[in-house]
């Protein structure tokens, strides 16, 4: 059987297909971006049909450049954007309404009554989440409530939920497979992740029937067939797991203790607990880290809304720069004298503050400011807030003692961003060789289960590291910039 492996990567911001050799190798890429919606202020959408209809071209791109055929695959790995919701309709396949993004903050009011209902232990025990809008159960009720006879439908089982990867799998299928796996399953609000299955006392709580759940398998499941008519040949499913999930397997990170942060739109730090399920003091995250062959690893994690976001904002937004890479040389080049800086809170705060009302703020600014210190300011917005969350999780566990971190993403090609993340976090900073660790983790599911990739001793005995930043910032500045940055974020969250 060939080695040749396809990652679909779907992303908040484009969708990406990649096909790699049996040496981890990129082969082939296909890449597109597709539209955001942002129809009030805080909501953000996405049209499922442009994500579907992109998720075909690029894959077909990817073959194309990689001159292989569908028949050359030996499977396929979906990882995509956690927690953004579609709902369809069985008979059609038809979405009922745009996806609600990850991104968006419209369930706050339900978040805050169920808060203030005295229900937020119960959710945390199970699910080992926080109530926030972040996650997909509201935004579920949300869409069954708000789009005219859904919620009959729904109870009558006319309706499918699924997140990204779900509502894929059921089109590249020709709708045979209504499946999700528990990475995805488990941040939903809905799936109790020390059984292992969706919670009907959850369920009530959101009040989401049972109905249109879809089934929560492994990560390495047999996911179903490829249909032949998209492609040209039929292609076994094997591999799926969140964004986050994928790229700590593609990290390998494998054994407790490792940690990995993505730089993407937000950011996302994951540390692997192993076996033991440790519950955050901190506001942070008790997660699936991935589940392989009947064997739950967990996870902490901490969430953070804004990265490479900010620096879409200076070039779409303020349009001070023309491309994001600029960022990294222009933060180079800005004031030291000058103390700019940037709370990123757009769509609110992520860990560990949980903050849905928080909004963004720039302070220091002087007559002086300009570009550079903008620039500089968002991208250490991301270094500062990556700082709480390492800090977050070595008072939670033990094991996060003397963690290096492992870095992905597209924000970690700017050297400087990297070498002030390592600065302030006062630990060194990996960055692989392979940056596509998110497809990268997608397709070793989905290669090793089926049988063409190895395990996971072999896998990371590939991991190969480009560069380590060592920390070099005196430690009366790093502390200087943390004070700078704690009382940025008090002021914001009391405005």
């Amino acid at each position: 059987m060939s080695g040749y492996v396809l990652a679909i990567d779907q992303g908040t911001t484009s969708t990406r297909a990649i096909v790699f050799d049996d040496r981890f190798g990129i082969r082939g890429l296909g890449q597109e971006e597709f539209a955001q919606h942002f129809p009030r202020s805080g909501w953000v959408e996405h049209d499922p049909e442009d994500i579907w209809t992109s998720t075909v071209q690029t894959v077909r791109t990817a073959l194309a450049d990689a001159s292989l055929s569908a028949s050359d695959i030996a499977a396929i790995g979906i990882t995509n954007q956690r927690e953004t919701v579609v709902i369809w309709e069985r008979d059609t396949g038809k979405p009922i309404h745009n996806a609600i993004v990850w991104q968006d903050r419209r369930t706050a009011d339900i978040c805050h009554k169920i808060a203030s209902d005295g229900a937020e232990a119960l959710i945390t025990e199970k699910t080992g989440l926080v109530i926030d809008p972040y996650f997909s159960g509201t935004k579920i009720a949300w869409l069954l409530d708000h789009v005219d006879g859904a919620r009959a439908k729904a109870e009558a089982g006319k309706l499918a939920f699924g997140t990204i990867d779900c509502f894929l799998l059921w089109r590249l299928t020709g709708g045979k497979v209504h499946a999700t796996d528990t990475t995805n399953a488990c941040r939903t609000q809905l799936f109790d992740i020390s059984a292992n299955q969706w919670d009907d006392e959850l369920l009530r709580l959101l009040n989401v029937p049972a109905a249109i759940l879809p089934e929560a398998r492994d990560c390495d499941a047999d996911f179903g067939i490829c249909d032949g008519a998209l492609f040209g040949a039929n292609i076994p499913i094997r591999g799926m797991a969140g964004d986050q999930h994928a790229a700590t397997l593609g990290q390998a990170c494998f054994k407790p203790g490792m940690l990995k942060s993505t730089y993407g739109t937000g950011c996302f730090a994951v540390l692997n607990t192993g076996a033991e399920r440790v519950p955050s003091a901190n506001r942070l995250l008790t997660t699936i880290a991935y589940r392989l062959s009947g064997q739950t690893a967990f996870a902490l994690e901490g969430s953070i809304f804004v990265a490479g976001a900010a620096v879409q904002w200076l070039r779409d937004g303020l349009k001070i720069v023309d491309r994001a890479e600029r960022s990294g040389p222009m933060a180079g080049e800005a004031d030291d004298t000058q103390d700019v800086v940037m709370v990123p809170a757009f769509t609110g705060l992520g860990a560990p503050w949980w903050n849905a009302e928080a909004r963004g703020a720039i302070y220091g600014l002087t007559r002086k400011s300009g570009p550079n210190e903008i620039a500089r300011a968002a991208l250490e917005a991301t270094c500062f807030q990556t700082a709480d969350l390492l800090r977050a999780m070595k008072a939670d566990w033990s094991g996060a003692s003397d963690t290096i971190l492992r870095v992905d993403g597209g924000m970690v090609a700017s050297d400087w961003t990297m070498q002030r993340l390592a600065d302030l976090l006062d630990a060194p900073v990996d960055r692989p060789v392979v940056l596509e660790t998110t497809a990268l983790g997608a397709a070793w599911i989905a290669g090793h289960a089926a049988g063409v990739w190895p395990g996971q001793e072999g896998f990371a005995e590939r991991w190969h590291l480009e560069r380590r930043f060592e920390p070099r910032m005196p430690a009366v500045e790093r502390g200087r910039r943390l004070t700078l940055w704690e009382k940025a974020i008090q002021r914001t969250l009391a405005a």
